[in-house]
């Protein structure tokens, strides 16, 4: 008694000879006017979704400090997480670019209780150096804080052992202070920097 293709383990997947697909049918935005609607347990989070611009000074006990800007995209999908993308770039002392710096990529996901997000909060962000954190953290009005509980790296990645951030929305502007434990060295400042929503 023959098996039904279905069955048959060897034959070839349906997905193999299928026709190609669109584009992702689904958009993302970091404007509130366009796009999916924000999910609810996403309200308290909303000053935050935006493309923001700007300037900071970074530094860390084992190098000298530099000038940097940098530009973050918020995002949403509709569903109960934001999207954090972060690229910077090092400036000279005339502001010029010199070169890329550091990039990360990540969510910020509120903790639900339920359908109602508290003001528990969740980060997980990845970088192309090898390192990927993840953060837990609170939500204080527009004041946002992470501490990570839990750092991953690949075998070739900088020693990162632990990392403290704080986001605020002041008079319009996002602005952020980052601490980190790497090569040795304790929990010291390392990033902060001034930001201006550009688009959302």
């Amino acid at each position: 008694m023959g098996a039904s293709s279905d069955d048959n383990p060897l034959a070839p997947p349906p997905w193999l000879n299928a026709p190609p697909v669109e584009a992702y049918p689904f958009e993302e935005s970091h404007d509130l006017r366009v796009g999916p609607k924000l999910h609810p347990a996403l309200d308290g989070l909303l000053p935050y979704i935006g493309v923001w611009r700007g300037r900071g000074r970074g530094g860390f006990p084992t190098i000298e400090d530099f000038d940097f800007a940098q530009e973050i995209r918020i995002s949403h999908d509709g569903r109960p997480f934001l999207h954090y993308e972060s690229r910077a770039w090092i400036l000279d002392e005339q502001s010029r670019p010199v070169r890329p710096a550091g990039r990360e990529v990540g969510w910020w996901r509120p903790v639900l209780d339920g359908d109602r997000a508290t003001d528990e909060l969740e980060a997980l962000l990845t970088t192309p150096t090898g390192v990927m954190e993840l953060h837990l953290g609170r939500r204080k009005g527009t004041q946002v804080e992470f501490v990570t509980d839990a750092v991953v790296r690949t075998s070739t990645a900088k020693e990162v052992t632990a990392g403290h951030r704080l986001f605020g929305i002041v008079e319009g502007a996002l602005l952020y202070a980052q601490d980190m434990a790497a090569v040795g060295q304790p929990l010291s400042p390392h990033l902060s920097a001034r930001l201006i929503r550009v688009a959302g």
